[in-house]
């Protein structure tokens, strides 16, 4: 049975009369990883503040594991663990006294604060930088403390606010599979305006744009809107358009650079034999036919047309 570990219910922020965020409702359960997706100044880090409690809403609600995190703020938030865009890091501390202090103000007691701070450092890859000050360590071993005193208590939620940026490709990889790690034992939120980064780790994706929320639902919908009803073609000797449009299933076809041809597709059609069998049978010289992928990037740009266009 699924258990719902975050509830948040028509959030709404106001700043002056203006919705920075409007009417953004989700369910997160345990175990899953969510992507929080937008460009910058989208409303994510205004919606991460308000789901921690760090900022309280104009309107609508946030529950953590069933506890209202207005009504009872120090019950909610001591469910949950937070890592925002800047690591509150104290860079003259070694990575031991730091993560005992965060295990001390998330109220893990005395005698549990030693091994606490032990496991925090063998999840995030920390065993042999206890005695390091943290302003000597890299900016990766640094973002992974952060993530260590997110995680000292053992929070049911983990919120991690751009945990990538400024990293190097192989910091980045290290944190992804972090998160992934992470998403087995927590429920995660990835807040990133990195499309690829979302593809890798996440199991349900959310994009918001202007405050609002443009696509709500698991990864694989994202991946079909990817795929889409669209086949490259490519043919030596292409026939007139009319003559692929008399293919059953083409709706229609777009020239594309070298040569090659986007046949777009019915709804659950795949005209791809018939379109072998009509080359060879017409001696159009097929070369290449294979499904036509959109990126990330232009999904997205699907998606916010509406509001990019207003």
């Amino acid at each position: 049975m699924e258990t719902a570990t975050v509830e948040a219910s028509a959030l709404t922020r106001l700043y002056g009369g203006r919705e920075a965020v409007s009417d953004v409702s989700f369910t997160l359960n345990k175990g899953e990883v969510l992507g929080f997706l937008g460009p910058n100044g989208a409303g994510k880090s205004t919606t991460m503040k308000m789901l921690t409690g760090n900022l309280a809403p104009s309107s609508g609600s946030v529950r953590i594991c069933g506890i209202d995190i207005i009504e009872n703020p120090k019950e909610a938030k001591a469910l949950i663990g937070y890592l925002p865009e800047q690591p509150p890091l104290y860079r003259e501390l070694t990575v031991d006294e730091y993560l005992a202090m965060a295990a001390r103000l998330h109220r893990v007691s005395g005698s549990h604060i030693k091994k606490a701070v032990q496991v925090a450092k063998e999840r995030c890859g920390l065993t042999e930088m206890g005695k390091r000050l943290i302003e000597n360590l890299s900016k990766g071993y640094q973002q992974r403390v952060g993530i260590a005193q997110a995680i000292i208590h053992n929070p049911m939620v983990v919120i991690l606010d751009e945990p990538t940026v400024g990293l190097d490709p192989i910091q980045i990889r290290d944190i992804r599979a972090l998160i992934k790690e992470l998403g087995g034992e927590h429920s995660v939120i990835l807040s990133t305006h990195i499309l690829p980064e979302v593809e890798m780790v996440c199991d349900h994706v959310q994009i918001i744009h202007k405050g609002k929320l443009v696509f709500n639902g698991p990864i694989d919908v994202l991946h079909h809107q990817r795929h889409g009803n669209k086949l490259v073609l490519g043919l030596k000797s292409p026939p007139a358009t009319e003559a692929l449009l008399q293919v059953p299933g083409v709706v229609s076809v777009d020239p594309l650079p070298d040569g090659l041809l986007r046949v777009h597709y019915a709804e659950g059609q795949m005209p791809a034999e018939a379109l072998v069998q009509a080359a060879v049978n017409n001696g159009w010289g097929l070369y290449q036919i294979n499904p036509d992928q959109t990126t990330l990037e232009e999904v997205f740009v699907q998606l916010t047309f509406h509001e990019l266009a207003a």
